[in-house]
């Protein structure tokens, strides 16, 4: 997500460019151990029930 008007005030962000090139490789990466571990045998685990509470009284 970006706060800027165009794609040339974007640029000028370094530490945000930095944050999503930082992103990508991890989600590349992450996507590469998911299919390794698929072909290994290996499954993921279950996903757990999201509960959601109200702690406004």
């Amino acid at each position: 997500m970006v706060h800027d008007g165009t794609p040339e005030e974007v640029r000028k962000d370094e530490e945000g460019m930095q944050i999503m090139r930082i992103l990508g490789k991890n989600m590349a990466y992450f996507l590469k151990c998911q299919e390794a571990a698929k072909k290994a045998g290996i499954t993921m685990p279950p996903v757990e029930k999201i509960t959601f509470t109200n702690f406004i009284r």
